[in-house]
C-alpha cells in the first residue's frame, strides 16, 4: 500500500456525469472546468478535497479573471477504493466522457497512455507543457514518473522514498553507532547478528510474501534487485532468474532461512506489515525497510496507527546499500524505490489550455505550500517548495535530498501488477524454505507466461 500514501491526493478522476468541462449552460464566453480527484469532504483524503474547494478554485478564477478569462472550476469528488475508481476512470476515458483535470496513481501512466486514455502534454496544449517553469524545479528522476516512451503524460503531484529505519535504543544495547550507514548487505547481516547477540527479539525486517503484496515489492525486492543491480524490466525486456534476483533472493535466504535475523512468521500472516509496525514501535524489531509513510503515518507521535513517542530521538535512518560499492543500479552505491502520483489533461477536454493552466496552477509553490499546511507536509514534487517546507522535517528532507536523485521506480505497463504478485510468491518461497535458485527458476516460469514468451525475458 505504500504508493497509494505517499501523497495527500492520490487516487483519480472524474465521474462520468461530470463531463468534460464546457459551455453547457448557454453561459457566453464562460469557459467550464471541472476537476476530480478520488477525494471527498469528510471522507477519503479529505484534506485534498477541502483544499481543491476552498482554496484551488476560487484563487484560479482570480488568477484567469486577472488575465481576462471568465473561468468557472468545479469540484467531481469521490471516495472510494482505488482499484474501483481505476476501472471508473478507464470507463469515463474509454467512452470520451470524465472531468477536464484527473489524478492518476504513477503506475497506471503506461497502461492508460497505451490504451489512448491519456495523451502526451505536449500533444494536447503544444509547446506550452514543454514550457511550463515548474520543470526546472522536478528533478528528472521525479520526471521519470509522468514520462513513457521519451514524452511527458502528465504533472508529478508528488512522490516518496525507501530507506532503513533503525532503533538507536537497541542499536546502543548492541553496540552499534547511532550514526549507522551500511554500505553493503554484508553490513546489514552483520548489524543484525549484533543485534540477536543482544537479545532483540526480530534484528532485521524486510518484507516478503504473498500477504504484504505490493509492500513487499515496494519495501522489499525492488529496492534488493536495484540493490543488486538489476532492475524489473529494461528497454522493453523483463528480468527474469538473472544474477540480481538471485542476489536478492539469497539476501532473504540470510535473513529468514534458519539464522534467526527475521522473523518468517511476519511474512507470513495475513496482518504481517501491520504487525511488523506496532513491533518495531515496541522495540522489538532493530532494522526495517519502509518508505516515509512510516515515518509520517506510522510511527507519527501525534497521529500515527502505531506511535513512538519518542520517535524523533529514538528512531534513526539509513540510506538502503548496494550489495557492495558501485554495484547498485547505475552503478549506484545506494538505492531506493519510489512511487506517486500524477495530475493529467484528459484528452476529451474542451478546453486543454485551460485544463493544463488549472493543472499547473495546482503545483505552483503557493499551491504547493498551502496544501502542506496544518500537518499534511510530504515530499512535493518541486525542489524549491521542499527546501522550504521540509526545513523542519528531517527524515523527509533527507529523502527529498538524498533519495530522490538515486531512486528508480517501477515499469508504468499493464502487465506490471501480476509481475509484481510473481516477484512477491519468489520471496515467499524462499521465506518457506526454496533456494534462491529454486525460486527464481519458478519466477521465470511464470514471466513467460505473463509477458508473451521467453523472447520478451533478457537473456
Amino acid at each position: 500500500m505504500g504508493l497509494r500514501k505517499t501523497v495527500a491526493v492520490l487516487g483519480v478522476a472524474a465521474l462520468a456525469a461530470a463531463g468534460c468541462g464546457g459551455s453547457s449552460g448557454g453561459s457566453g464566453d464562460t469557459i467550464e472546468l471541472t476537476i476530480a480527484q478520488n477525494a471527498i469532504a469528510g471522507g477519503k483524503n479529505a484534506a485534498a478535497a477541502d483544499f481543491v474547494a476552498n482554496w484551488v478554485i476560487p484563487k484560479f478564477e482570480a488568477a484567469e479573471k486577472a488575465k481576462g478569462k471568465d473561468v468557472k472550476v468545479k469540484f467531481v469528488p469521490s471516495g472510494v477504493d482505488d482499484e474501483q475508481y481505476k476501472t471508473k476512470l478507464s470507463l469515463d476515458l474509454k467512452s470520451g466522457k470524465g472531468a477536464d483535470v484527473i489524478d492518476i496513481d504513477g503506475i497506471w501512466a503506461g497502461e492508460f497512455a497505451e490504451a489512448g486514455y491519456i495523451k502526451p502534454l505536449s500533444d494536447l496544449v503544444g509547446a506550452n507543457a514543454d514550457k511550463w517553469d515548474g520543470w526546472q524545479q522536478i528533478p528528472e528522476s521525479v520526471q521519470g514518473l509522468a514520462t513513457f516512451n521519451g514524452k511527458k503524460y502528465a504533472l508529478p503531484i508528488g512522490t516518496d522514498g525507501r530507506v532503513l529505519y533503525f532503533n538507536k535504543t537497541l542499536f546502543q544495547k548492541a553496540g552499534l553507532p547511532a550514526d549507522w550507514q551500511p554500505k553493503s548487505w554484508q553490513e546489514i547481516l552483520d548489524a543484525g547478528a549484533k543485534l540477536k547477540s543482544a537479545g532483540i527479539p526480530t534484528p532485521i525486517q524486510i518484507n516478503a510474501g504473498t500477504a504484504m503484496g505490493e509492500a513487499t515489492s515496494m519495501q522489499g525486492v525492488l529496492p534488493l534487485l536495484a540493490g543488486a543491480g538489476g532492475e524489473v524490466q529494461k528497454d522493453g525486456k523483463w528480468t527474469g532468474a538473472s544474477q540480481p534476483l538471485k542476489d536478492a533472493l539469497g539476501l532473504y535466504q540470510k535473513i529468514y532461512g534458519g539464522s534467526g535475523l527475521g522473523d518468517p512468521k511476519l511474512q507470513q500472516e495475513a496482518k504481517g506489515r501491520d504487525k511488523s509496525f506496532a513491533e518495531f514501535a515496541a522495540g522489538k524489531i532493530g532494522i526495517l525497510m519502509e518508505g516515509d509513510y512510516f515515518w509520517r503515518g506510522v510511527i507519527n507521535p501525534k497521529d500515527g496507527v502505531a506511535k513512538m513517542a519518542d520517535r524523533d530521538q529514538t528512531v534513526g535512518y539509513a540510506l538502503i546499500p548496494a550489495i557492495e560499492p558501485g554495484k547498485g543500479l547505475r552503478g549506484q552505491d545506494f538505492v531506493s524505490m519510489s512511487g506517486g502520483a500524477l495530475r493529467a489533461v484528459n484528452p476529451n477536454s474542451k478546453h486543454p489550455q485551460e485544463a493544463f493552466d488549472l493543472a499547473a496552477f495546482t503545483l505552483s509553490p503557493d499551491a504547493l505550500k498551502e496544501e502542506t499546511k496544518n500537518g499534511n507536509v510530504r515530499i512535493t514534487p518541486r525542489t524549491d517548495v521542499n527546501k522550504e517546507i521540509l526545513s523542519g522535517e528531517p527524515l523527509l528532507s533527507f529523502i527529498s535530498d538524498k533519495v530522490l536523485p538515486l531512486t528508480a521506480y517501477r515499469p508504468p505497463v499493464a502487465v506490471y501488477p501480476q509481475v509484481s504478485a510473481a516477484l512477491q510468491e519468489a520471496t515467499a518461497e524462499v521465506v518457506g524454505g526454496k533456494t534462491p535458485d529454486q525460486a527464481a527458476a519458478d519466477y521465470q516460469q511464470k514471466l513467460e507466461g505473463l509477458v508473451g514468451g521467453a523472447g520478451n525475458i533478457a537473456s
